[in-house]
């Protein structure tokens, strides 16, 4: 057994992180009849799902009843590339509307229509107003509703922990190590399944609008455990972020500010997304001005505005109006969302009302005021389609016991995520992942916890404070995240991507003789010592899947390669740990769309 020193919690799920997908995943295993332990990196509430504000997007088809999964369905393929895990698209879009309708049954206060139902909003990628809101706080109001349900289910609540380590007994994860960030003192998480809900990597960028927990570490757990990496070449630079002042640059701004009308302009006062409409979707945008508007207001008009196309495609022809000398004064462009009075004698209520976080973000962070003069926003790394590679029914991974749900997963997205698929992936997935890790724990029972293992992760974790005058961990953080930006950001090339793995490989080496000072209480040097291991492989997974993909594709563009190939078009980019340490990539076919699915695909083209 473990060292007696160390902390033993004793589970038969471990949920790892407490955002969307893990609470969900937690309430449906303790639902199941199993004990449920969830550990989450800060407190109980805030989890970076909060940050999600436009909606989330189920085919209730309560604004427009031409809408249903199989349009759900043939978006998310559309918008992937088709390098999506088919199985998990067909299951998301006919499950995502019993989750969303289930959340409100469990008390969500989401916006109405006039008759009293879930209101439903316009959003990039998704042919009718598919988004269930709460204005622009969706995420925020998801959270408090799945908070308040699972305080009920009997769950035990790990707050400000992190875990460092999966457990392993032979070929299954049998536990966690970590340690409390109060105190610094170690623990042992023992269960029969882990589930990992850990989020995303934005923290590997240096303009991201995710928070600061966001560093990797189930995508880093899983890998190091022998888990498979998949697409991770597939980052999404959400298009709006906040470009002024400095101190808030890369802060979301929702999508939601797009679908109630926001138009992108350039420094000329010119609609520049009408110039640049890709062939797939050259049938949706509207002709004109008047029938965006129309459209973005609930007309049944097979339209949308330019604004609101896939999320990849926005953010380049903002970068490429910049770059041609069009951009906004500090580096982006303008959102004006303050025009629709033109349409409008009650704009500025209809503004608050319907995005009253962006009012007071703006007004309190930049002195501006949406309801009269334009945003500036520029693109910020949001979301990694690219993640654990889980089986799409069950949610487990390659490696037995351990299972992923929500941005730390792949297969969903494929090589785009539309705007609002995320939280109703959350839901959707989060069910399936503690659903089924209930079920392996109830079959497999507890496996053993080898004391060396533990031995070696608490060596690991305490290393940096043996080395005398070593680098400051901050120092190399933030050389990685400028190298990331510079060399692995929204437009990529051979050469640069190239010396972005150089440059890892010397910062592996910094990152190594990394030393901290101080006690183990309250020591956040230490903390970001942890967290670099965790940025570097993730890093390292995406450089060198971006490398290997030689086209444009989704998420990923490469200007030495700007145009998609029929080469990469049915594979996904597999990595795993060798046994030497080194990573290890490999290609692997996509299996064949079902002929049902192909159908529902040609007859929503």
């Amino acid at each position: 057994m473990a060292d007696p020193s160390h902390t033993i919690h004793e589970h038969d799920v471990i949920v790892i992180g407490a955002g969307g997908a893990g609470l969900r995943a937690a309430i449906e295993a303790s639902a199941s009849g199993v004990s449920v332990g969830l550990v989450c990196k800060s407190l109980l509430g805030k989890a970076h799902t909060v940050m999600a504000e436009g909606g989330v997007a189920a085919a209730i088809g309560n604004v427009d009843d031409r809408d249903g999964w199989q349009v759900h369905f043939a978006d998310t393929m559309r918008g992937g590339q088709y390098l999506n895990n088919w199985v998990m698209a067909e299951i998301h879009a006919k499950e995502a509307p019993a989750r969303v309708l289930e959340l409100e049954a469990w008390g969500a206060v989401f916006d109405r229509t006039k008759d009293g139902r879930v209101l439903q909003r316009n959003f990039g990628g998704h042919k009718y107003p598919r988004l269930a809101h709460v204005g622009d706080s969706t995420g925020l109001e998801m959270i408090r509703t799945l908070q308040d349900h699972g305080i009920h289910q009997g769950i035990e609540v790990y707050m400000e922990h992190t875990v460092t380590t999966l457990l392993k007994d032979g070929d299954r994860v049998v536990g966690a190590f970590g340690y409390d960030r109060e105190r610094g003192r170690f623990r042992i998480y023992k269960a029969a399944a882990v589930v990992l809900a850990t989020g995303g990597i934005g923290r590997a960028y240096k303009i991201t609008s995710n928070s600061w927990e966001y560093t990797g570490d189930g995508h880093a757990l899983a890998y190091n455990a022998g888990a498979d990496l998949v697409d991770m070449e597939f980052i999404q630079f959400h298009p709006t972020g906040m470009v002024w002042p400095p101190s808030v640059r890369g802060i979301l701004v929702t999508e939601g500010v797009r679908g109630e009308g926001g138009r992108l302009l350039n420094n000329k006062g010119e609609r520049f997304m009408f110039d640049d409409i890709p062939d797939l979707y050259k049938n949706q945008v509207a002709k004109d001005d008047e029938e965006g508007w129309r459209y973005v207001l609930g007309d049944k008009e097979a339209h949308r505005p330019p604004e609101l196309l896939t999320r990849d495609h926005v953010a380049r022809c903002i970068v490429r109006e910049v770059k041609e000398g069009r951009g906004s004064p500090h580096g982006g462009v303008f959102l004006d969302i303050a025009w629709i009075k033109e349409k409008m004698k009650n704009a500025p209520e209809h503004i608050k009302k319907k995005l009253p976080s962006m009012y007071e973000q703006f007004k309190e962070l930049a002195n501006v005021d949406i309801t009269t003069e334009p945003m500036e926003v520029g693109p910020t790394t949001h979301y990694v389609m690219g993640g654990v590679r889980v089986d799409g029914l069950t949610q487990m991974s390659t490696v037995p016991g351990l299972f992923a749900a929500g941005e730390v997963a792949a297969g969903l997205h494929g090589a785009n995520r539309l705007g609002g698929n995320s939280l109703s992936d959350l839901l959707v997935f989060g069910k399936l992942a503690g659903e089924h890790a209930a079920r392996w724990a109830k079959e497999h029972g507890q496996g053993h916890i080898d004391a060396e293992q533990a031995r070696d992760a608490e060596r690991e974790a305490l290393a940096p404070y043996e080395r005398d005058g070593a680098e400051n961990p901050y120092g190399v953080q933030s050389d990685l995240q400028e190298m990331m930006q510079e060399k692995v950001g929204i437009v990529r090339n051979e050469n640069d991507m190239a010396a972005a793995l150089d440059a890892i490989a010397a910062l592996k080496r910094r990152a190594d003789g990394v030393g901290v000072e101080g006690h183990r209480e309250y020591n956040p040097g230490w903390h970001t010592a942890l967290d670099l291991a965790n940025l570097l492989t993730v890093s390292e997974a995406v450089a060198r899947s971006a490398l290997d993909r030689r086209e444009s594709r989704g998420g990923h563009f490469r200007e030495d390669c700007p145009d998609k190939s029929d080469e990469f078009a049915k594979h996904n980019t597999v990595v795993r740990k060798g046994p030497d340490g080194s990573m290890q990539l490999r290609r692997e076919a996509i299996p064949p769309l079902r002929d049902d699915l192909k159908k529902v695909i040609e007859e929503q083209k």
